[in-house]
């Protein structure tokens, strides 16, 4: 941050010019917040699986957060939305192995290997491949549930399959529509 002090007849002004990476932070946080609260409003609709909430809305979420902010502001989003949801008690502990490893995959794949937005439809390789496996192997026995490995990959993929899919037409409607540029 700059700050120039001039003095300019009477009063004395002064100009305080922001660097364009702490503005640009600073949107990024503010999307990320947006996309949160997007992601918990919509949590009415979810598929319950077991002892599982399944919500394609995070993971359609998950796929715009990776693909326009990047994987860290996108695992910040999947952490905040599954903390909010459990406090309300819409969501439950699932929601973190469910929803944490596809931000984070959907942002790596388009910062590294594929700056395209076909990432948002890398966001089930996270879900099922990292957080059903971890949900069934940790989580699940921490809390008592006797469940597959199976159920989990099943459960997790009937969720993330669809919510990717939207979450890359949404991106693509975004883009046709010039508001990813307002976005970040």
């Amino acid at each position: 941050m700059k700050i120039k002090s001039q003095p300019e007849g009477f009063y004395k002004t002064t100009e305080i010019q922001i660097e364009s990476s702490t503005a640009s932070n600073t949107k990024k946080i503010a999307v990320a917040t947006v996309l949160t609260g997007l992601t918990v409003a919509l949590s009415t609709f979810y598929i319950p699986l077991g002892t599982t909430k399944c919500f394609p809305a995070q993971h359609m979420m998950n796929g715009l957060a990776g693909v326009l902010l990047g994987p860290w502001y996108a695992v910040l989003m999947a952490i905040a939305t599954g903390t909010i949801r459990n406090i309300l008690g819409l969501g439950t502990l699932y929601a973190f192995p469910g929803g944490i490893p596809g931000a984070l995959v959907v942002g790596l794949v388009h910062k590294y290997f594929k700056r395209s937005d076909y990432a948002a439809i890398a966001e089930p390789l996270g879900t099922v491949a990292i957080g059903a496996t971890l949900s069934a192997l940790i989580l699940a026995p921490m809390q008592g549930h006797n469940l597959t490995l199976y159920f989990f990959w099943v459960a997790f993929a009937t969720s993330s399959i669809p919510g990717a899919f939207l979450g890359y037409l949404v991106l693509k409607a975004l883009r046709r529509l010039g508001l990813d540029r307002m976005l970040i």
